[in-house]
C-alpha cells in the first residue's frame, strides 16, 4: 500500500492518556467530560467471558456479514466513553466491536496491567465472537495493543489504524513511570472514598451525555495509575515496527503534546507503506470536537479494508 498525501482536518480535542504532566491529564480528561461530543446511537454491551481470561464489557453493532473492526481505547477511559461518537459513523458498513480493557470501566481485573494481555484479550474476544480477521484501530493506549495484537497474532489482522500514538509511550522514561508511580499513590485513599457507578447506571444511557460520561469516567480505578504507566512504559515496538506486513494508517493529531508528532511519525516512517491522515489538534481527538476527528478516522478504516467492505445503503 502506497504512502498516500496527508489529509488536513479542523481542530479536535477528548480525552487524554498518561503523560508527563499526570494531573493535567487527569485534568484535561475531566474537563471533557464536562463539555462532551452529544451521545447518540450508543450501542448496546453485555458483559462476556473469555475462557480462562475472565469477563469484560463489550458492544458489537453494525452487519454480522461487514467487516469487523476492533475499537481499542485510550487510558483512564472505556470503549465507548473513548469511541462513542465513531461508532454511528463506522456501523454503515463495518461491524464494530469495542471492549473495555484490563482494569478500564468492566474490563478484567488481574494481579498486574500489560499491554500484551490486553492484546491477548482482543484475539480470544474474537475468538469467542467467531471473527477470523479484523482490522485493529486504537487510540493512544490502544494504538499500542493494536500494534501488539499484530505482534502476537499476525495472522488474526488484516488492517492497522494507529491514531494519537507512537512505537512507545512517555513512561518508557523511569522518571515518568515513577511520577505515575507517585500518582497513582496519591489518588488511592480518594478514589475509595468516591462513589461507584453502578451497573445500572453505566448502561444508562438516556441521561445527559455529560452524566454517562462522568460515570464513564469513574469506573476506571485512579488508584491503578501507577500500574497503568508500567504497563505503558513496558510498551515499545521501534525494534520490530519493519515486520508490520498489513495495511496501516496513521491518524496524526498535529497538535499534541502528549504523544508528540515526531514520535506519531516515527510510525509512518517505520512502518512499510503506511498512510497518514492529520486532525489540526492535541492529544484530545475523538470526543469533544469529533466531528473533525470521524472524517480522517473513517478514511482511515476505508483505506486499510479497501476489497473487504460493503457499501454504504
Amino acid at each position: 500500500m502506497s504512502r498516500g498525501p496527508a489529509r488536513a482536518w479542523l481542530p479536535a480535542r477528548t480525552v487524554d492518556a498518561v503523560s508527563p504532566a499526570i494531573f493535567s491529564s487527569v485534568a484535561r480528561a475531566f474537563n471533557h467530560l464536562l463539555k462532551p461530543y452529544p451521545a447518540r446511537d450508543l450501542p448496546p454491551g453485555e458483559m462476556v467471558e473469555l475462557p480462562g481470561r475472565g469477563r469484560t464489557f463489550v458492544t458489537d453493532s453494525g452487519p454480522r456479514d461487514a467487516p469487523a473492526v476492533f475499537l481499542l481505547h485510550s487510558v483512564l477511559t472505556t470503549g465507548l466513553l473513548c469511541w462513542y461518537p465513531s461508532i454511528p459513523a463506522l456501523n454503515k458498513r463495518y461491524r464494530v466491536i469495542t471492549l473495555d480493557h484490563r482494569w478500564h470501566g468492566r474490563g478484567i481485573t488481574s494481579p498486574g496491567f500489560d499491554l500484551e494481555d490486553c492484546a491477548d484479550d482482543v484475539v480470544a474476544l474474537a475468538d469467542v465472537l467467531g471473527i477470523d480477521k479484523f482490522t485493529a484501530a486504537g487510540f493512544s493506549m490502544g494504538g499500542g495493543i493494536a500494534q501488539l495484537v499484530w505482534r502476537r497474532h499476525p495472522s488474526r489482522v488484516s488492517g492497522l489504524v494507529l491514531c494519537s500514538t507512537g512505537p512507545y509511550f512517555s513512561t518508557h522514561d523511569p522518571e515518568h513511570r515513577e511520577r505515575a508511580q507517585r500518582t497513582g499513590r496519591f489518588l488511592a485513599p480518594i478514589y475509595r472514598r468516591l462513589p461507584r457507578p453502578s451497573e445500572k447506571s453505566l448502561n444508562k444511557t438516556t441521561s445527559h451525555t455529560s452524566v454517562w460520561a462522568m460515570r464513564q469516567f469513574f469506573s476506571t480505578p485512579l488508584s491503578h495509575m501507577g500500574d497503568f504507566g508500567d504497563g505503558l512504559g513496558r510498551f515499545d515496538s521501534r525494534d520490530w515496527l519493519g515486520e508490520i506486513d498489513v495495511p496501516t494508517a496513521v491518524v496524526v493529531s498535529t497538535r499534541d503534546k502528549v504523544v508528540e508528532p515526531e514520535r506519531q511519525q516515527l510510525l509512518v516512517d517505520g512502518i512499510r507503506g503506511a498512510q497518514r491522515l492529520e486532525v489540526d489538534g492535541g492529544h484530545a481527538c475523538c470526543v469533544l470536537g469529533a466531528e473533525w476527528f470521524i472524517p480522517p478516522f473513517v478514511e482511515a478504516v476505508d483505506a486499510v479494508t479497501v476489497g473487504e467492505r460493503q457499501p454504504a445503503g
